[in-house]
């Protein structure tokens, strides 16, 4: 889709820029203990401030449902915000005036009652602190909120830097992408990623299901999975998938050999077989060798990646080992320039980082519930504000 960036913009000298970002950060003891979603801000305050703009982020954290939780403060993320920007940070509620400082952090959005049901009377309130809107939380994208939505009507509009590099990577994925286009999904179960799938088989030419999703296309096709996690009730949704897979010309790839244990823990006594000869008593954890180096070459042999979700259970060794081997030849072949990778998602971001490869990636997504509505192939509110 088209959007103005903040290029787009003059000179703002004198201008004051509402930044809709993500300070959604973990805390121990009162303190950021990871401060990656701070960092993400630091490319859009800089531009900003740049161009001689004053900047006042708007944020949310936590989910205090429109009432005042002081637990739920954003008062306490300034001291480590302003470290990262390098630069005086101030604080201010909304309805009192802003402080001398030229970037400011307003308290929490979510204690405001219409900030979720997307008022636009709070959007006024909000608009009244600037000249322009900027949108850099692409985390937040998919929710239709005051500070996301509305206000992006209010004001000249743009993305900011960290979500304009998300939008552009997520075109070249799925918009306009140079084939064959590969999506690894994965995870625990289908009915969480069944709008994902459906989508997907519609737009790329090889999709490779791992996790316990797979379990549940495997016993769709007849085979015994014995005691792993299937939606045994969804067999029959998983073969209209791949039945409108081969309509759409695209090729679903599942294991043809797993890692198989009885015991549910890191180490367990486990064994390689093929798919049809599951035990009744046995639990399917990850995919085998063989299937790992047949998917890797599917992925060699492709222009174009996108990925959400573990081949298995990534956090238990040995059964990490397909989601490791397919992520280091993703890694490898973006290295080496033949392939265009994005991945997004908790759980994948947290398997890059186990097999060592999560800067090795074209575009890594931090963002949840968004990035997976958009593999949905739905409209998100927040960008879409910014048309």
């Amino acid at each position: 889709m088209a959007f103005k960036s903040i290029v787009d913009f003059g000179d703002l000298t004198g201008k004051t820029a509402l930044v809709r970002v993500d300070l959604n950060v973990p805390m121990t003891d009162g303190k950021v203990s990871d401060d990656t979603r701070l960092q993400a801000v630091k490319p859009t305050v800089d531009a900003l401030t740049a161009k001689g703009a004053r900047v006042v982020l708007l944020a949310h954290f936590g989910r205090p449902k429109g009432q005042v939780v002081p637990a739920m403060s954003l008062k306490p993320v300034v001291p480590a915000l302003a470290a990262v920007l390098g630069c005086a940070v101030g604080f201010v509620e909304l309805g009192d005036d802003l402080p001398p400082s030229d970037v400011v952090v307003m308290e929490n959005t979510r204690f405001e009652p219409g900030e979720s049901s997307n008022d636009i009377e709070l959007a006024k309130r909000y608009a009244a602190y600037g000249d322009i809107y900027v949108n850099d939380a692409f985390s937040c994208a998919h929710r239709a909120h005051a500070s996301t939505e509305a206000l992006a009507h209010l004001l000249p509009s743009a993305a900011g830097e960290t979500m304009a590099a998300e939008l552009v990577a997520l075109e070249k994925v799925l918009g306009d992408p140079v084939r064959p286009v590969c999506a690894v999904v994965g995870g625990a179960k289908v009915s969480s990623k069944l709008a994902v799938l459906e989508n997907l088989v519609e737009k790329v030419d090889h999709l490779i299901i791992g996790g316990g999703m797979a379990n549940t296309f495997l016993a769709a096709k007849g085979y015994h999975v014995g005691a792993s996690l299937c939606e045994h009730e969804l067999t029959g949704t998983a073969l209209a998938i791949l039945t409108n897979a081969e309509k759409h010309g695209c090729k679903v790839h599942l294991p043809s050999d797993v890692v198989v244990a009885k015991d549910f823990r890191a180490h367990a006594d486990n064994e390689v077989k093929t798919v049809d000869n599951v035990a009744e008593d046995e639990m399917i954890l990850d995919a085998g060798p063989s299937s790992a180096e047949a998917l890797g070459y599917i992925i060699e042999g492709c222009k174009t990646l996108v990925w959400n979700g573990p081949m298995g259970a990534f956090e238990m060794e040995p059964f990490d080992m397909a989601t490791v081997a397919l992520a280091r030849t993703a890694a490898k072949a973006t290295i080496e320039g033949t392939l265009l990778s994005v991945a997004g998602g908790g759980d994948t971001v947290a398997a890059l980082a186990h097999a060592g490869v999560r800067g090795d990636f074209t575009h890594i997504s931090t963002a949840g519930g968004a990035f997976l509505e958009w593999m949905e192939g739905r409209t998100l509110p927040g960008v879409a504000a910014l048309g």
